[in-house]
């Protein structure tokens, strides 16, 4: 998806030099864990290990966080909890995730639906379900996936289903 194109650069600006030697990366990290502030540039301690890993981790919570907002969108959620007097929790998920003009708009409302998640687990005695930090470097990262997703998006997915593919995006041009 990245190759040797324009974004590789940005790509090594954000998750690191991927030619570093994968498997001294890792035994490196078994060895002695991850930087004590990992949690402000990368979305786990895992993520720290190698590059490729933080491009896989980072991938991976895209993926959740377009995937919940979607099924948030189909069941129409709308937020508006009495608790929250600022209005930061405020929000309806009645749009498209991967068709978003920008991060932003996605996490505008990802936020207030995350806090939801986890509190609903909370008031049934089980841990958050999204339990990772977002701080603006690793919205940074997500951004990037999130471009490199859409310039790659001229792909029609579909899955097999019993009446032939069904579409599971079909990004507006």
């Amino acid at each position: 998806m990245i190759g040797n194109k324009p974004a590789l650069a940005e790509f090594r600006l954000l998750f690191g030099d991927e030619t570093e030697d994968y498997g001294a990366a890792l035994q490196r990290h078994y060895e002695t864990g991850a930087p004590a502030n990992w949690q402000a540039t990368h979305i786990s301690a895992y993520a720290t290990s190698h590059p490729w890993e933080d491009w896989a981790e980072t991938w991976a919570h895209y993926l959740h966080i377009v995937d919940t907002t979607e099924m948030a969108a189909a069941f129409g959620v709308r937020l508006n909890p009495a608790v929250d007097t600022t209005g930061e929790l405020r929000t309806r998920i009645d749009f498209d995730p991967y068709t978003v003009a920008s991060v932003d708009e996605l996490f505008d409302r990802w936020v207030p639906l995350a806090s939801l998640i986890n509190n609903l687990n909370r008031a049934v005695g089980q841990h958050d379900a999204y339990p990772f930090v977002l701080t603006p470097v690793i919205v940074g990262k997500l951004g990037f996936i999130r471009n490199v997703a859409r310039e790659a998006g001229a792909v029609q997915w579909t899955v097999p289903g019993p009446a032939g593919p069904i579409p599971i995006n079909s990004p507006q041009q």
